[in-house]
């Protein structure tokens, strides 16, 4: 009877469950476990110790660097919602010429990696860029450069603020205009009904997209590196410290990265309380509907929007324009050429192919798990499920420094040796990027009617080929959405990647990291280049396929 009722336990779902969970215990739990545990070493005895904690909260060197990252993060999450907001108030209710054109420059803007805009700001306001060249040459003024906090500031800004809009204009698509209607009815109009009506309701999602920025901005290693310049953040300070002394600082390296997991675990399930005690549930039965202005209000709509978004869409045209330019050196020379897009094609050629080749592999890995987990946590929802599901999302919030450390630190012995393989680096990219698609499939999934499902298995299909005949199909859209986010962010991915890489896996966005730091700027332009033209391809196929407008993060 025992025996029966287990194998009755054992069907389809139960043994995905049981194979998920088995994958994220090897690759996440037990690698984090490691690194926590780690962390408690002394490296001279292998002993239990809080030496580690307690040098980073005594020197000022080392808590100095918490303290440069969150003033960073916050001031550049508050100025993305400042930024964001009214830009996605009025692209949805206005009138707005070239809407479409401008939609697809801010999804461009936010899908390119940040330290390829920190570089671009390098190429015009370093202390040898164009624009400080020309002030310097012909008015004899020395502009600020873009080095240290405030150029931080400046990038991370402009990189981060289009999520912000993406989420709210995709609130306001679904708020209903008789809301508004009934404010304006008694009284309630301009700046009042913003604030009292509109900003309440959409308060949840601007959270979410706070909490995007805000951890993309903590996480970030590229843009601090290249222009930091003695402004130091944590994931600089975790590299720099674990790079410099592998053997003798990894544990204190260990401690630096528990630190980060901690903090932004507690943020994460910080804003996730808020949200649940403030969200709204609003059906867009009348949405609302853009309106044509005219006079002044007019142009200082459009002039703010276009301002906007040209500024943020300046490192993609500065990238692609100077990768045209003739080049001596780390100089850039009058005249055009195709010169750096042959240097790279003949000496970073393995990189591109990496690029794509364990892009590709992670990303079909990453639609079937993403499918997996998203189905039965909606489908099969019991404890195991939700521990899945939690497991899976963890890596949302945990940057790729700290990611990469603990793959590397975990996986750099037998039996599972990994260090140095192409294996580590699609491990990471697969846990790192997962949630995307996991999040995107799983609100599909909650659209489809499970009559479907059961109609087939009544009429004697098993469970597995309902789901890849029916289930899957119809998952699709959502699926195409979050594979969208997960592939453009897997080739663009630096922070876990600079940790794991060796000279035979090299990936784009590696080289061009290390050409931008040897000023080689000609073929980090070229590869740049590569990577934004990539995306506008992805995007646009995209669109093609699912005859969509727009993405939804």
């Amino acid at each position: 009877m025992n025996r029966k009722k287990f194998k009755i336990n054992l069907d389809f779902w139960n043994i995905m469950i049981i194979l998920c969970l088995a994958i994220f215990i090897i690759f996440l739990v037990y690698p984090l476990s490691s690194l926590i545990i780690n962390s408690f070493k002394d490296p001279a005895n292998n002993t239990f110790t809080f030496a580690n904690y307690q040098t980073f909260f005594e020197k000022k060197y080392y808590y100095e660097a918490l303290f440069n990252s969150f003033s960073i993060t916050i001031l550049v999450t508050i100025l993305a919602v400042l930024l964001g907001v009214p830009l996605a108030y009025l692209m949805t209710t206005l009138k707005i010429k070239g809407k479409f054109i401008l939609e697809m420059l801010i999804i461009i803007s936010v899908l390119s990696p940040p330290f390829i805009g920190a570089y671009s700001w390098i190429l015009l306001l370093g202390r040898n860029g164009v624009v400080s060249t020309f002030f310097r040459e012909h008015f004899n003024i020395q502009i600020p450069s873009i080095y240290g906090f405030a150029g931080i500031l400046i990038v991370f800004t402009f990189k981060l603020f289009p999520f912000i809009y993406l989420y709210v204009s995709g609130a306001l698509k679904k708020m209903d205009s008789s809301l508004i209607e009934a404010a304006e009815s008694l009284g309630t109009t301009g700046i009042r009904k913003v604030y009292t009506l509109i900003l309440p309701l959409i308060l949840p999602t601007i959270l979410a997209g706070a909490l995007l920025v805000f951890m993309n901005a903590l996480a970030d290693f590229g843009t601090p590196m290249l222009i930091g310049e003695g402004f130091s953040t944590m994931p600089v300070l975790i590299y720099s410290e674990f790079i410099s002394e592998v053997g003798g600082n990894a544990y204190f390296a260990a401690a630096l990265s528990s630190i980060m997991i901690v903090i932004t675990a507690v943020i994460f399930i910080g804003q996730k309380y808020i949200v649940n005690k403030k969200s709204f549930e609003m059906s867009s039965l009348r949405p609302i509907k853009p309106v044509r202005i005219k006079g002044m209000k007019n142009f200082l709509a459009h002039g703010f929007i276009y301002l906007t978004i040209a500024i943020a869409i300046i490192p993609q045209v500065t990238v692609i324009y100077t990768s045209f330019l003739k080049t001596q050196g780390s100089i850039f020379v009058s005249g055009y050429s195709f010169d750096s897009y042959i240097t790279v094609m003949d000496r970073m050629g393995d990189s591109i192919l990496n690029t794509f080749l364990y892009g590709g592999v992670a990303i079909i890995i990453i639609i079937i798990l993403g499918m997996l987990i998203a189905y039965v946590s909606v489908r099969r929802k019991n404890v195991f499920t939700s521990l899945l599901d939690t497991i899976a999302m963890f890596p949302y919030i945990i940057p790729g420094s700290v990611l990469g450390i603990t793959l590397l630190v975990t996986f750099n012995d037998q039996p599972l040796m990994l260090s140095g393989s192409a294996a580590i680096l699609i491990v990471a990219y697969v846990i790192r990027r997962l949630p995307y698609t996991m999040r995107s499939s799983a609100a599909i999934i909650y659209q489809l009617s499970p009559s479907l499902e059961e109609a087939s298995i009544s009429l004697g299909y098993s469970q597995f080929k309902t789901f890849i005949n029916i289930t899957a199909k119809l998952m699709m859209p959502g699926v195409l959405a979050g594979a969208l986010l997960s592939w453009i962010t897997v080739i663009n991915e630096l922070s876990s990647s600079i940790i794991l890489y060796t000279g035979h896996t090299r990936t784009m966005s590696v080289a061009i990291y290390s050409e931008v730091i040897r000023a080689s700027y000609g073929t980090a332009a070229a590869l740049s280049t590569i990577l934004t033209v990539t995306t506008i391809i992805t995007l646009l196929i995209f669109f093609k396929f699912s005859k969509s407008k727009g993405i939804s993060i």
